[in-house]
């Protein structure tokens, strides 16, 4: 079923590009021609950056910037992202797969800046890629995806990541603490900054 985004877990306390973080999740699945593999991408989002979406500089028309000094404070922090495939990967490609989720993070606005702890952990469910228990034979021999076939899952991987981010602030809501309050991302504005930007068709 449905994941629970937002101001859920982990993503309670959390802030990113200035707005109240949180949890995401996104997915793709390719097509049969291409391996039918599924990528599912969570995220935990706790950074800064000037948030883009589609390519629309939504931060900047928000007036969210962060080395302006109101907010330098919430320009560090961390973007745990976790990436899940059936493909049969072994170590070395989970990493390459691991790598391409920065460039979803990028996509979003996301800086990477210098006390930002970002990382992610890639994992295939492949039963394939699995290490037998308790087996007799010295060696075995896994079925793994060719490297010729790994660049669906890398653009797979990097639109799964990028719209998981953006469905964690979507999903939020403003918070109230010892601190003050987190205003959540405006929704309805950024709707409305997509639609000066022709990304979204207007009404």
């Amino acid at each position: 079923g449905p994941v629970a985004e937002g101001n859920v877990g982990a993503g309670a306390g959390t802030v990113a590009f200035g707005f109240k973080g949180g949890i995401g999740t996104a997915s793709r699945v390719l097509p049969e021609s291409l391996g039918g593999f599924t990528v599912g991408v969570l995220v935990q989002t706790n950074f800064g950056g000037v948030l883009t979406i589609g390519g629309v500089p939504v931060g900047e028309a928000l007036g969210k910037y962060p080395y302006q000094k109101a907010i330098l404070e919430q320009a560090d922090g961390s973007c745990m992202m976790v990436v899940f495939t059936d493909a049969p990967l072994d170590a070395r490609n989970l990493e390459r797969v691991a790598k391409r989720a920065f460039m979803g993070l990028a996509r979003t606005g996301g800086i990477a800046s210098n006390g930002s702890g970002d990382y992610v952990i890639a994992v295939s469910t492949a039963e394939s890629v699995r290490v037998p228990h308790n087996m007799e034979e010295p060696t075995y021999s896994p079925t793994l995806l060719h490297n010729d076939a790994m660049s669906p899952l890398f653009m797979a991987t990097i639109e799964a990541t990028e719209e998981a981010i953006i469905n964690s602030l979507w999903a939020a809501e403003t918070v109230e603490g010892h601190r003050g309050t987190m205003e959540a991302l405006p929704t309805e504005e950024v709707l409305r900054i997509m639609k000066e930007y022709n990304r979204l068709e207007k009404e």
